[in-house]
């Protein structure tokens, strides 16, 4: 039987939310001219500097790089959360009338009903373990963030128990014999507070009672201190508290998202296994590393451009690549990056360069003035056990720039960013061990 065709759309079931960009017009909190300015693209590319350090750091055991190691830089106001992607949840059992702080979280809380939940903001993020959103107090008039007083489903881990014995690195003390909890990022951001459990809703139908969490109450640091597009992270990671891990008996520990394309567009994100996966999506292996078990890895084996594999030796992609939600520009070894450029440039000749790219990073830029339409040509990515997946033509420039960029050598493993993942659904199918691609599913 041929395989179906590709309908461009997830199936509607349960655990299938809307995705969108964090300050979109299609996102809950979209404030129009109001909305936090855009970095600039050195402020940008500095900032996903600092995600691929931390990338890198998980694959070779530490944060160091060819120049040194890596240093902590100076904070910054906040997590960046331009580029990325986010989705709505509920948090808690939110009831006005209820001023109490619920009991110790057990380590097999029950379902609770009660009145809705509050719901918040928060960024996917696939290289992260500990789940968090901002609690109050919050310094604005009308407060945001969810309020753990007031959800009758709330409660906090006592410092000796297992949930809080199973944070390891990201446990930082204890007070008034509550477990608290610390996650630091390389851009000098942080978010701490008290490890936690409550009730979490993806959609009307599907809930996690007992869902834990990080309640944030570092807002200055990780929050930025003022009105805000988000309320926390959802991290995905292969970690034991990330959403995965707590879901994975009733998901089958496996999840999807498809970024879309331009801001004013919506994606999705679902949890489980897309049905008819094996036939409609494009299966690579998962890596599979204990030293490593840190990340969503897949082995990359060539590079194509107008379907001619660019000429590198195999060993240049040996380290296979890292798959992240929220690195903005996929980074390659230097000596695949040179050859896509030598190859794209190419390909590119009848358009004329800019006479000075923004940045050094990204340095293959081009003037389009007075040109009507670009012929983009075609760059796919294959994978072990050859799954194609070809780019979308918004996963090839960005702005007016080739938007790939380079490692600083040949030492570490490529990265394979959001903008190159744009309309294409990537499948994280923990349980059966293989990573999958879908394109043009938004």
């Amino acid at each position: 039987m041929p395989p179906a065709p590709d309908t461009g759309t997830p199936p509607h079931n349960g655990s299938w939310v809307p995705l969108y960009h964090p300050l979109g017009p299609c996102s809950p909190s979209y404030r129009g001219a109001a909305a936090a300015a855009a970095p600039s693209l050195a402020d940008l590319l500095r900032q996903d500097r600092f995600r691929a350090h931390r990338i890198h750091g998980k694959v070779s055991g530490g944060f160091r790089s060819s120049k040194g190691s890596y240093k902590e830089p100076v904070a910054i106001e906040e997590t960046q959360v331009h580029h990325q992607a986010a989705i709505t949840i509920g948090m808690g059992t939110q009831s006005m009338s209820s001023q109490r702080i619920g009991p110790a979280a057990t380590d097999d809380d029950g379902t609770s009903g009660g009145p809705p939940p509050v719901s918040q903001t928060v960024v996917l993020d696939t290289a992260s373990d500990v789940p968090w959103v901002d609690c109050v107090p919050c310094a604005l008039a009308e407060c945001p963030y969810y309020d753990p007083a007031r959800s009758s489903s709330y409660a906090a881990f006592p410092c000796n128990s297992s949930a809080c014995k199973q944070l390891g690195p990201y446990a930082s003390s204890c007070a008034n014999n509550q477990c608290q909890y610390r996650v630091a990022y390389p851009d000098g951001s942080s978010s701490s507070g008290t490890y936690s459990s409550d009730l979490l809703t993806i959609t009307s139908g599907n809930t996690v009672s007992g869902f834990r969490f990080g309640c944030n109450q570092n807002a200055q640091a990780a929050g930025g201190g003022g009105p805000s597009p988000t309320n926390g992270f959802m991290a995905l990671g292969r970690g034991a508290q990330s959403l995965m891990a707590q879901t994975s008996s009733a998901y089958g520990n496996a999840f999807s998202y498809c970024l879309p394309q331009r801001e004013s567009d919506k994606g999705f994100f679902q949890i489980g296994v897309p049905g008819g996966a094996s036939y409609r999506f494009a299966m690579t292996p998962m890596l599979r590393d204990p030293r490593r078990p840190a990340l969503y890895r897949a082995l990359l084996v060539a590079i194509t451009v107008n379907g001619q594999p660019l000429n590198v030796a195999p060993e240049a992609l040996a380290g296979g690549a890292a798959l992240d939600s929220r690195t903005v520009f996929t980074r390659l070894p230097l000596t695949v990056y040179a050859a896509l450029r030598a190859a794209f440039r190419d390909k590119m000749a009848a358009y004329r360069r800019a006479s000075s790219p923004p940045q050094t990073e990204l340095d293959t830029c081009y003037d389009f003035t007075g040109v009507r339409y670009v012929r983009l040509p075609r760059i796919a990515l294959v994978f072990d056990r050859n799954a194609v997946v070809e780019l979308d033509r918004s996963g090839i420039l960005f702005g007016d720039c080739l938007a790939f960029t380079a490692n600083d050598d040949d030492s570490a493993p490529a990265i394979l960013g959001n903008t190159q993942q744009k309309t294409i659904e990537v499948l994280h199918d923990v349980g059966g061990g293989n990573i999958g691609f879908r394109r043009q599913a938004c």
